[in-house]
C-alpha cells in the first residue's frame, strides 16, 4: 500500500494488518492479537479490571473508547450527524444503524423466514419467536420473555408502577402506546380511518369492530 512516514515498530504493526500475523498471545485462553494494546485490553475481560473511570459519575471501564463514548452521556455532546436528516448521535454507530432507515438497507437476514432488520440485535430478538427461547425471566411469577422491554413492561403489573403521565390531565399508565392512546382524547386525533365510509377512530380496536359491522 502507500502508506509511508512510519518508525520501524509502526512499519511492523502496519504489516501485520495485511499478512493477518497475530503473533501475541493470551496466555488465559489462546486468544492471538497483532497489537500488545489489543492484548492488554483483552486481559482486562479475563482479570475484571476496568482502568478507566468516569470523573463525572464513577463508572469505570475496560476500554478508553468505551469511556470516551460515555462521557458524552454527561456533556451531551452528540458528534455524529446525519447527513440526510441532520439528527445527532452520540455514538457512530447509533448514526450507521439510523441511515439505514434513508437507504432501506437491511443488512441483517433470518435464516428461517427471510425476514432482515437493520440490526443485529432486531434480528436476535425475532429469532426467538422461531426457537422459543425466552432468556429474560420475572422474578415474582416466573413468567419468560424473549424481549427485555416486554419483560419491564409486565413488571410494572406486579409493581404497579405507571411511569407515562398525561400532561392535560395526570392520568398515568403503564405504557407508553396506552398514553398515546389516551392522549387523542385531548387532541381529537383519530388516525384510524374506515375504507367504507367516514367514520375515524382513536385506536385500531375500534377501527376493527367497526368494520365487522360493513
Amino acid at each position: 500500500c502507500r502508506e509511508g512516514g512510519r518508525s520501524l515498530s509502526q512499519t511492523s504493526v502496519h504489516v501485520q494488518l495485511h499478512s493477518g500475523e497475530k503473533p501475541l498471545k493470551c496466555l488465559e485462553c489462546g486468544k492471538s492479537f497483532s497489537q500488545s494494546s489489543k492484548l492488554i485490553r483483552h486481559k482486562h475481560s479475563h482479570t475484571g479490571e476496568q482502568p478507566y473511570t468516569c470523573g463525572e459519575c464513577g463508572k469505570s471501564f475496560r476500554d478508553s473508547s468505551d469511556l470516551l463514548r460515555h462521557q458524552h452521556i454527561h456533556t451531551g455532546e452528540r458528534p455524529y450527524t446525519c447527513g440526510e436528516c441532520g439528527k445527532n448521535f452520540n455514538r457512530n454507530s447509533h448514526l450507521i444503524t439510523h441511515q439505514r432507515m434513508h437507504t432501506a438497507e437491511r443488512p441483517y437476514k433470518c435464516w428461517e423466514c427471510g425476514k432482515s432488520f437493520i440490526n443485529s440485535s432486531n434480528l436476535i430478538q425475532h429469532q426467538r419467536m422461531h426457537t422459543g427461547e425466552r432468556p429474560y425471566k420475572c422474578l415474582e411469577c416466573g413468567k419468560r420473555f424473549y424481549r427485555s422491554t416486554i419483560l419491564l413492561r409486565h413488571q410494572r403489573l406486579h409493581t404497579g408502577e405507571r411511569p407515562f403521565r398525561c400532561i392535560d390531565c395526570g392520568k398515568s399508565f403503564n405504557r407508553n402506546f396506552s398514553l398515546v392512546t389516551h392522549q387523542r382524547i385531548h387532541t381529537g386525533e383519530r388516525p384510524y380511518k374506515c375504507g367504507k365510509c367516514e367514520m375515524s377512530f382513536r385506536h385500531r380496536g375500534a377501527l376493527t369492530r367497526h368494520q365487522r359491522t360493513h
